[in-house]
């Protein structure tokens, strides 16, 4: 199950397609209308604990690997058919296996608090505190707004 650090490392792997258009998008998934994404460009690739994140113009995306989820880089499992599947003109691509896969329209700063993300550069070990000493009864492990990429979201 990919999360923290593999998230990262995931992120750091496909940073050369940012930048990139999609030319096909293929797969699995009911969530959203693969043939939208074709002619949309990568405007940057994010985790934020258990989410892997595509940003596009007017869409991104997020996938969570689940329990069995996995991903391939400019390769395909055998008989296996991609959840999601972004090829680009210069034969790259990227294939995404059991995972869950849900368009996000919002901007993302909205949706996402970075600095919860203790893999993300901002994370603030301060801001944690604050966070913990306002809701002290609270089990820290448990506090999504604090530690969310620890915990199961």
């Amino acid at each position: 199950m990919p999360e923290g650090p593999s998230l990262v490392i995931l992120r750091e792997e496909t940073a050369g397609f940012v930048g990139k258009k999609i030319v096909r998008a293929a797969g699995n998934t009911r969530a959203l209308d693969l043939d939208s994404l074709a002619g949309k460009r990568i405007a940057s690739l994010r985790s934020w604990g258990k989410h892997f994140i595509i940003e596009m113009k007017d869409v991104s995306l997020r996938i969570h690997f689940m329990l069995f989820g996995s991903y391939r880089i400019n390769a395909r499992k055998e008989d296996t058919i991609p959840r999601l599947s972004l090829q680009f003109a210069d034969g790259s691509e990227l294939n995404f296996y059991p995972c869950s896969v849900k368009p996000i329209e919002q901007d993302l700063d909205a949706q996402y608090d970075w600095d919860a993300d203790i893999m993300s550069p901002t994370w603030d070990p301060a801001k944690a505190r604050k966070k913990l000493r306002a809701q002290p009864g609270m089990l820290s492990w448990l506090a999504k707004t604090v530690f969310d990429p620890l915990n199961r979201a």
